[in-house]
């Protein structure tokens, strides 16, 4: 083995790995952070948006230095039918002032820097590392292994992605099925400033957010997404991996198509492709939780299944961030004691408790179990979209009430009443 230690081996630096390594080597530890990539950032892929209230507590006014694209003023859902679209629209100004409500970004820029604000602090940057195991001394995790070098360490970290070969190899994570996780794809399409400020209708820097529910998965388990860069959108979509495995779906087809619905085309006129890219994304919660500390080891971001899908709401980001301050914490805790045994680790899940990542998981426990609810993708869509159409149509005929309108297309759409009003009661519980 190696001769040299390091307190800490952080394995992925994407932002849960980064933070970790930031905020200990802060304090004087000697980090080591290892990415498998060409550069940090370079293998990672998310929709495009991050949540800025975690990483502002850590770095303040991170944005006057970070590479992100637009802060997000307007969100907007669109059920989409055929030819058919209904949308809610909300705009906030106020989310286009400090301190930020959101951003979109572009991994490969953010990754890289703020794993150069890991380096700035007195981490070790090692890229182009493929770490194939970890090193364990009587069931103690003691370092890493990447091909024929083996380091050490006092605590690893990891921080390797959704699936996480540290935590399984560990004993810590028996891995996951596929009803809990789900397949995104995105395109980056290049697309003019103005162009996206018109399309969009935001002022300045500011940026929209747009999810589409319905036809865009076929009526699978999943939802499309278009986030606005400064100089281009990513688009794509998320969709359950075993409904895609069982209707043999391809994603790389799904996109296509997506791409051509009457409703997106317009969106994206005239844009250039730029990048692809598709990622597995955590999305069972609490369901998919490994085991979150170990004898020399612990398990953040993605890795530890810290993500949230509430249809409406996607978060990923925020949750790598805390849970890699949490882990930083719980890692100068153990050493202060000179314990890196489980029991010297065991304050990261106290950490985790004590910050929002398990209250919020906790409060949404049910959200991803009413999420696999088939008709959130396909009857409520063709229901909604079906229904305004026909509030807003004026052909002559005789007039109808609301009500009546309702309780017609309800009854022409093979809804029932009951389970309508059941889904809306758990949806309203659960989310």
């Amino acid at each position: 083995m190696a001769e040299d230690k390091f307190h800490a081996i952080i394995v992925g630096a994407g932002p849960a790995g980064s933070t970790a390594a930031y905020l200990l080597a802060r304090e004087g530890l000697d980090v080591l952070l290892i990415e498998k990539g060409s550069a940090p950032g370079s293998k990672n892929m998310f929709g495009g948006r991050m949540y800025s209230h975690a990483l502002h507590r850590i770095i303040p006014n991170f944005w006057e230095e970070a590479p992100v694209e637009r802060p997000v003023t307007r969100e907007i859902i669109t059920f989409l039918n055929g030819g058919k679209s209904v949308s809610l629209n909300c705009q906030d100004v106020s989310w286009a002032k400090p301190p930020y409500h959101s951003f979109t970004l572009l991994r490969a820029e953010f990754d890289a820097w703020l794993a150069s604000k890991a380096e700035e602090a007195g981490a070790i940057l090692a890229t182009n590392v493929r770490v194939d195991a970890p090193l364990k001394e009587k069931g103690k995790v003691v370092g890493i292994r990447a091909g024929e070098d083996e380091m050490l360490a006092d605590v690893v970290i990891a921080a390797d992605g959704v699936n996480s070969i540290l935590a399984q190899q560990s004993g810590l994570s028996k891995g996951f099925t596929a009803g809990q996780v789900a397949t995104g794809a995105k395109e980056v399409i290049e697309l003019p400033a103005e162009t996206i400020r018109q399309r969009f209708q935001v002022e300045g820097e500011q940026g929209a957010v747009q999810l589409f529910v319905g036809d865009c998965t076929r009526g699978l388990r999943g939802a499309g997404f278009l986030y606005t860069n400064k100089n281009s959108v990513s688009l794509g979509l998320v969709i359950g991996t075993a409904a895609l495995a069982q209707c043999r779906v391809k994603m790389s087809e799904a996109v296509e198509e997506f791409k051509e619905n009457p409703h997106v085309t317009p969106l994206i006129e005239g844009g250039q492709v730029a990048e692809y890219s598709a990622h597995l994304v955590p999305e069972a919660g609490l369901g998919m939780q490994p085991q979150l500390f170990g004898d020399g080891i612990l398990v953040v971001g993605d890795a530890a299944g810290f993500s949230l899908n509430l249809g409406y709401i996607v978060r990923g980001m925020d949750f790598a961030i805390e849970s890699g301050a949490a882990a930083a914490k719980a890692v100068w805790k153990a050493k202060v004691r000179k314990d890196f045994s489980r029991q010297g680790l065991s304050p990261y899940h106290a950490f985790l408790k004590e910050s929002f990542v398990m209250r919020d998981l906790e409060a949404y426990r049910s959200a991803q179990h009413f999420m696999e609810n088939e008709r959130l993708f396909n009857e409520y869509p063709r229901l909604i979209t079906e229904l305004v159409s026909k509030l807003f149509r004026v052909d002559g005929t005789p007039p109808v009430h609301v009500l009546a309108k309702v309780m017609s297309e309800v009854k022409q759409q093979q809804v029932s009443m009951f389970q309508l009003a059941r889904d809306s009661w758990k949806g309203a519980k659960s989310l």
